[in-house]
């Protein structure tokens, strides 16, 4: 092997990048699948190391300047494939290429054709589809999926952890997996193999026969990771009623918020099913509003602009729009790059729900974002100052919280929204009304779903006044809303009903690369 090569470790170690976030770059065709061979040195280490060509160095650099930029990976990939071509992936030593493209999966990236008109649609599909977000919980099925995977959908659980398509596979009365529910499996685990590691995919299995999960382990490693593309093909054989088995192909098409997996006979036309797939607004608007509602763990991040109303009556209608659609702008990018999805929520104010990633701490991603909204008001304000020569100062009041609520859709004629019933949203929003001067309150619940190691990198605490007069900072603690501030008058009478929540200022962040 070439001295020049560099493993996966080194990947790691030289660029920060989690493994999850590496099998992602591969999988969307980023980086060029690793050159896999046995190591020289035996021993109990691993039994297969990755090597990558030098520069992937320098593209991950690229890629992660512009994430920082708030870049979307769909635009990311677009930009690379416009200035580099498509990585080639070089056959394992002693492999000739006329071997390596016989033992290579029948599985492929598929081109689109977006530019016919539409003749079919999401509702229409005539073939069995469903789909799951990046931790591969069902979002949403259609009625063939029902019928054509027999008990598979039954009466899904209202946990998101529990609707994990692996545990819905694997959690069966019987001992032997149907050859069937094997494909899925198998369908499932390609795709999630570029995006998630072994322990991903074992997470929801708690309590499962150890028998079980070894088995679904060594599938795992005996699957071969789908191919690059953002709609892929997979073949898939299936026994029908009459236990014979049908070929299907299995379309895989990647979205932000999910994967969606049509599974076509092969004898039937697929032109018009991916001029559908190749209208990707289309296709993703609707399937968001049939999403299914789900009870699932989430963090809430509200904020407002203080004294939007003064600020409103000061400057003219035409500059009070630019000075808001800046802070949209400023904001969206922000939200975009830590996973922040946008809330319906009745009241003013922005509203994000940070959902549980596959590679990343939802509740940290909702710190730091919080954290880099506030630096961005900062600059807001101070260009807005230069330029009116006036003394007001822009801030964004933040409350954060975290909690299980059912999530759904609301759909109006132009858009799908996604709305949280229950308390977590609540009071939240309570905490930004509290919040004074561009603070950032969290909940004590909210504190407590961060990671250990993450949560050393937040400074948090409350204000408390000496027995001198003098104002300190208790680091690391909490404190009542009814000890803060007086309920009883003024602007907080509507804080009543979280007079008792455990609650902490967050006022820094330590971000590292």
């Amino acid at each position: 092997m070439s001295d020049n090569l560099l493993t996966s470790k080194d990947i790691l170690e030289k660029t920060g990048i989690s493994r999850a976030t590496l099998n992602n770059y591969i999988a969307r065709g980023f980086l060029p699948k690793p050159i896999v061979s046995r190591p020289e040195i035996s021993g109990s280490g691993p039994r297969q190391i990755g090597h990558f060509p030098p520069d992937a160095l320098a593209r991950i650099e690229q890629i992660q300047n512009w994430k920082r930029g708030g870049i979307a990976m769909d635009e990311i990939g677009l930009r690379l494939a416009s200035t580099n071509p498509a990585p080639v992936n070089t056959p394992r030593p002693g492999v000739n290429e006329r071997e390596a493209q016989q033992a290579a999966p029948a599985s492929k990236a598929v081109q689109l054709d977006s530019s016919g008109p539409l003749t079919l649609t999401v509702e229409q599909l005539p073939h069995m589809a469903f789909m799951v977000n990046h931790k591969f919980e069902v979002l949403w099925l259609n009625d063939k999926a029902r019928a054509g995977i027999p008990g598979l959908f039954n009466n899904l659980p209202p946990g998101t952890d529990d609707r994990s398509i692996f545990k819905l596979l694997m959690d069966r009365s019987d001992e032997v997996l149907s050859p069937n529910y094997r494909a899925i499996l198998q369908l499932n685990l390609a795709l999630a193999k570029v995006r998630m590691g072994l322990e991903g995919v074992l997470q929801p299995f708690h309590g499962m026969p150890g028998a079980r999960i070894r088995a679904l382990e060594a599938l795992y490693h005996e699957t071969e990771p789908a191919p690059a593309g953002v709609v892929t093909e997979l073949p898939l054989r299936l026994l029908d009623a009459d236990n014979k088995p049908v070929d299907y192909s299995a379309f895989s098409s990647y979205f932000r918020e999910g994967i969606l997996v049509v599974i076509a006979p092969q004898a039937s036309d697929s032109d018009e099913l991916l001029r559908l797939l190749g209208r990707r607004d289309i296709v993703i608007r609707s399937l968001l509003s049939k999403r299914l509602p789900v009870l699932t763990n989430l963090a809430v991040l509200v904020a407002d602009l203080q004294e939007s109303v003064k600020i409103c009556s000061e400057l003219p209608p035409d500059e009070y729009f630019e000075l808001i659609n800046q802070i949209w702008t400023t904001t969206g990018e922000i939200f975009r790059r830590y996973y922040g999805t946008y809330g319906k929520h009745v009241g003013d104010g922005m509203v994000y729900y940070f959902f549980p990633q596959p590679d990343s701490d939802y509740a940290m991603n909702a710190v730091i974002c919080a954290h880099e909204l506030k630096t961005a008001m900062a600059h807001i304000s101070k260009e807005w100052q230069i330029r009116k020569n006036w003394l007001n100062e822009l801030y964004l009041n933040t409350g954060l919280n975290e909690g299980q609520e059912w999530l759904g859709t609301f759909q109006t004629a132009t858009s799908v929204e996604f709305v949280v019933l229950g308390d977590t949203i609540n009071h939240t929003a309570r905490l930004s009304d509290m919040a004074r001067f561009g603070q950032i309150w969290a909940t004590k619940n909210f504190m407590s779903k961060l990671l250990p190691e993450e949560r050393e990198k937040v400074s948090f605490g409350i204000e408390r006044v000496g027995a001198n007069g003098q104002r300190m900072m208790v680091q690391s603690s909490y404190s009542r809303v009814g000890n803060l501030v007086d309920v009883e008058t003024g602007r907080y009478v509507k804080l009543q009903d979280i007079v008792g929540l455990a609650v902490t200022e967050i006022k820094g962040v330590t971000i590292t690369e």
